[in-house]
C-alpha cells in the first residue's frame, strides 16, 4: 500500500511540472506574439505617414439658413463652398437632393490639391405649403470621407396677393 501512495505523490508532482512548463511556454508564446503585433502596427503606422494622403473635401460649413421668403419669389440660390485638403485629386461622384424641390449642380472635373470648388443648390418652393422646411443634400465623393450632408432650411410665407 506504501508503494501505491508513493507513485500517485510521484505521479502528481510530474503533473505540477508540467503545467509549470505549459504555463512559462504559453507566457513565453504570448510575449513574442505582442511583440511582433507591436513592431507591425508601429511599421504600418510609419508606412502611411510617408505616403500621400487621400483626397479630403472640406465645406466651409454644412447648413445653409435661408431666412424667411415670400412665396411670391419662392426660388432661392446658395453656394457651399469647399477645399481639397488631401495630396490626391478630388472627384465629386454625386450629389443628391432629398426631394425634386432642390437641385444641385456641382463640377464634374477632378479638384485638385490645395484648389476650392463649389455646390450650387436652388431651392424651388412653387406650389409648396408655405412655412418651415429643412433638406438635405447627400455628396459622395472619391474622399477620405466619402459621404458629407448638406443641408438648406428656410421659412416661405404666404403670398398675401392671392
Amino acid at each position: 500500500m506504501k508503494d501505491t501512495t508513493i507513485r500517485k505523490k510521484g505521479y502528481f508532482c510530474t503533473d505540477l511540472q508540467t503545467i509549470k512548463t505549459k504555463k512559462k511556454m504559453k507566457k513565453t508564446i504570448m510575449t513574442l506574439l505582442m511583440l511582433v503585433c507591436g513592431i507591425t502596427m508601429s511599421m504600418a503606422q510609419e508606412k502611411t505617414e510617408e505616403g500621400p494622403r487621400p483626397a479630403q473635401i472640406k465645406f466651409d460649413k454644412l447648413t445653409h439658413n435661408f431666412g424667411t421668403f415670400s412665396e411670391k419669389n419662392s426660388r432661392v440660390n446658395c453656394v457651399f463652398t469647399f477645399v481639397n485638403d488631401g495630396d490626391e485629386p478630388l472627384v465629386i461622384n454625386q450629389a443628391i437632393a432629398s426631394c425634386g424641390c432642390t437641385v444641385p449642380e456641382y463640377t464634374k472635373t477632378p479638384i485638385q490639391p490645395g484648389e476650392k470648388g463649389e455646390i450650387k443648390v436652388t431651392y424651388n418652393g412653387a406650389g409648396k405649403f408655405p412655412g418651415h422646411f429643412k433638406k438635405s443634400i447627400t455628396v459622395r465623393t472619391n474622399g477620405a470621407v466619402e459621404m458629407t450632408r448638406l443641408y438648406i432650411e428656410g421659412d416661405m410665407t404666404e403670398d398675401k396677393e392671392k
